[in-house]
C-alpha cells in the first residue's frame, strides 16, 4: 500500500508516518507493506488527497485537514484562531472532536486512523512582526481560509497557498512571509528567504492519516487490528514528540541565522485574536449545532 504526504519526511507528521509503517511491518511479519511518499512526491497536494483516498486512487494519506474546509467545514476546527493555548489543549480538542471527524471520513468512504499535531504556528518574515503596523507590510501565505481571513483582517495581504507551492512563491517574491509552524519552516529551510520567526501561537493545526474504507474492509480482522494498533503508536509518538520538536526547531533555526522573536506585546496578540473573531462566527454558521456542541464540551473539559 502507498501512503501519501505533501509534507517532508523530517516533519513531525512524516516521522509519525514512519512509526506507523514500521509498526505495521513488524506486527504483520512483513505481510503488510506500506511505502511512504513524502514531499508530495506521489503527485498529490493535500487538498487532492482526500478525494483520492475516498475514490481508491490512494490507499491512504496523511493530510493537513484544514485545507479541506471546502469539502467539510468541520475540518477548520483545529485552525480556529487561538483556540488551543497549549499542547494539552490541542490534544483535548482533538479527543473531543474525534467522533465527529470519524463520521465525516466514513461518509466519504474512508477510515480515520490518527491525527498528528503541528507545533504552534507563527509568522516567518524578514523582520519582527510585533505591532499592528507591521501587518500591512506582509504578503503572507496562509494554509486555509481561517488563516487568510484572520491575517487579512489584521491588515496584511493574505493568500491561501498549498505547502508544495510555498517555497516557489517565496523564491519568486510573490509572498514575503508565511503563517506556519517552526517545524514546517525548518523542514523547508525557510531561512534561505526569511530570517525572523515570531511565535504568536496562532493555532495548532492537525494532519490526519486516513485510509480507503474498501481497502481497510478487505483486510482480515487481525490485519485491521494491526493497522489500528500501529496507528495508536504513531499517534502516541507524534504527541509525545511535540514539546521536544519545538526546542529542536528553534535550535536549528538559530544555527541558520533565524531570529526567534521573544518580546511580543500582549496588546498585539489581543489585536490578532480580535482579527480572528469573525472566523468563529462563520465557522459556527457553516457547521451548525454540532460545532457549538464541540466548543461547549471542549470548554467544559478544559475548565474555561
Amino acid at each position: 500500500m502507498d501512503l501519501a504526504n505533501e509534507y517532508g519526511e523530517s516533519t513531525i507528521m512524516g516521522q509519525a508516518d514512519k512509526v506507523f509503517i514500521d509498526a505495521v511491518d513488524q506486527a504483520s511479519g512483513g505481510d503488510i507493506k506500506i511505502t511512504g511518499h513524502y514531499g508530495g512526491s506521489i503527485g498529490y497536494k493535500s487538498v487532492d488527497q482526500f478525494d483520492a483516498v475516498g475514490d481508491g486512487a490512494l490507499d491512504m494519506a496523511d493530510t493537513i485537514t484544514t485545507s479541506l474546509s471546502g469539502i467539510e467545514p468541520l475540518f477548520l476546527l483545529s485552525s480556529l484562531p487561538f483556540i488551543a493555548g497549549s499542547n494539552a489543549d490541542a490534544k483535548l480538542l482533538w479527543e473531543v472532536a474525534r467522533p465527529h471527524y470519524e463520521e465525516v471520513f466514513a461518509k466519504h468512504n474512508q477510515v480515520l486512523l490518527w491525527a498528528t499535531p503541528w507545533p504552534p504556528s507563527g509568522i516567518w518574515a524578514k523582520k519582527p512582526v510585533t505591532a499592528q503596523g507591521d501587518m500591512a507590510e506582509l504578503k503572507i501565505r496562509g494554509w486555509d481560509a481561517s488563516g487568510v481571513r484572520t491575517m487579512t483582517n489584521a491588515g496584511s495581504t493574505a493568500v491561501q497557498i498549498s505547502w508544495a507551492d510555498t517555497v516557489p512563491q517565496l523564491a519568486a517574491g510573490s509572498i514575503n512571509s508565511v503563517l506556519t509552524s517552526a517545524d514546517g519552516g525548518a523542514s523547508s529551510k525557510f531561512w534561505e528567504f526569511l530570517d525572523h520567526f515570531t511565535p504568536v501561537n496562532y493555532s495548532m493545526a492537525l494532519n490526519m492519516t486516513h485510509m480507503n474504507k474498501d481497502v481497510y474492509d478487505a483486510l482480515t480482522p487481525e490485519q485491521q487490528q494491526i493497522i489500528r494498533d500501529a496507528a495508536q503508536k504513531a499517534s502516541d509518538a507524534a504527541w509525545a514528540d511535540l514539546e521536544l520538536r519545538v526546542a529542536e526547531n528553534f535550535k536549528e533555526m538559530q544555527a541558520h541565522g533565524v531570529t526567534i522573536v521573544t518580546d511580543i506585546p500582549p496588546e498585539f496578540l489581543a489585536f490578532l485574536k480580535q482579527s480572528g473573531k469573525e472566523v468563529y462566527d462563520e465557522w459556527l454558521a457553516a457547521v451548525g449545532p454540532a460545532g457549538q456542541k464541540i466548543l461547549d464540551e471542549y470548554a467544559a473539559k478544559r475548565g474555561s
